[in-house]
């Protein structure tokens, strides 16, 4: 888009809120586990499924979800959303490899030197037999991707699962993808920033999160720094059920980017550890899929959630991150 995006809705909230004396403001920021907002308004094309989301030079919004050859959406002004193409023209024959539809899940998009990054996964609902791919693009609109193939799979006899990938570039350059879903839980390798793949002096396949009793299900890192801190995000219990999902993203943090992460309590991500950021409340139904997008007006966490109201589609949901306490509340 060649013009300006209109100031977005959200921003000029967060701008009378930081007019608000800190006691004023810090009462608005929920205070338990239960209190939480409602999502921001967006409206059109809403319907969607583990978002990942970025602004484009241009003040484009361009978000790319779960569906076909992964689903995507625009927006000007981070409200009003309209469904796109998808990303892919023709699929990559080798899906067909981990998937019979063939279909794609859990996009993660980035800009990285020069060029849009987007991390995908195939797989089928429930089985391990995954693969992460990659494609790149120089404008990264829908059409204009080209796919560079596999960077990480799993199989049958694996005890992790090669889905939900998230590329997290540090500050001294190195480059680190977490991914993973139940089994033994949430995984990272590092990657070669000139290939986008493994990189082949390091193949140590770090965990992350783990739940070693009850549910396995965690999966969806995404993983940011601020403070000082490395804070992995992630999707706990179970999605794509409607009204019946249980999914709510919970959060944990650490000095070191492969961890260990710890929940505000101490406990260990690897032993079920993890504070709560969204959970289900009123017709928000298993708030996940989560990514953060750092924009003009803060810190966004995008996701999906179940609609109550509306028998259980899965919507798009936008708050902002206030982050004044160490922890990330969302508003």
């Amino acid at each position: 888009m060649s013009r300006s995006p209109r100031t977005p809705r959200p921003l000029r909230r967060r701008t009378a809120l930081l007019a608000l004396p800190t006691a004023a403001l810090l009462a608005l920021i929920p205070s338990t586990a239960s209190a939480y907002p409602n999502p921001g308004r967006v409206t059109g094309d809403v319907v969607t499924h583990d978002p990942s989301m970025i602004r484009t030079s241009s003040g484009q919004y361009l978000l790319y979800a779960t569906g076909g050859g992964i689903a995507s959406k625009t927006s000007s002004d981070r409200t009003a959303f309209r469904n796109g193409a998808d990303a892919f023209s023709s699929r990559p024959s080798w899906w067909r490899n981990y998937s019979s539809v063939p279909e794609a899940w859990a996009p993660d998009i980035s800009y990285q030197g020069g060029k849009y990054l987007m991390y995908y996964s195939v797989s089928k609902f429930g089985s391990n037999t995954s693969a992460i791919g990659l494609a790149t693009s120089s404008t990264g609109q829908p059409g204009s991707w080209t796919d560079q193939g596999t960077v990480y799979t799993s199989n049958s006899s694996s005890d992790f699962n090669a889905i939900d990938p998230n590329l997290f570039v540090n500050d001294d350059g190195k480059w680190w993808l977490s991914f993973g879903s139940w089994w033994t839980g949430l995984k990272m390798i590092q990657i070669n920033p000139s290939t986008g793949k493994q990189l082949g002096s390091n193949t140590t396949r770090y965990s992350l999160a783990s739940r070693p009793t009850g549910t396995k299900a965690v999966e969806a890192p995404f993983i940011v720094k601020r403070g000082g801190y490395y804070y992995l995000f992630a999707s706990y219990d179970t999605c794509c059920n409607g009204t019946s999902s249980t999914y709510k993203v919970k959060v944990g943090r650490a000095s070191s980017v492969t961890g260990p992460y710890r929940d505000k309590n101490g406990v260990d991500l690897m032993n079920n550890g993890g504070t709560p950021v969204l959970e289900s409340h009123g017709s928000v139904i298993g708030p996940g899929g989560q990514s953060i997008l750092k924009d003009v007006d803060g810190d966004l966490i995008v996701y999906h959630y179940y609609d109550g109201n509306d028998n259980g589609t899965p919507k798009l949901g936008v708050n902002l991150l206030n982050w004044s306490s160490g922890w990330p509340v969302a508003y």
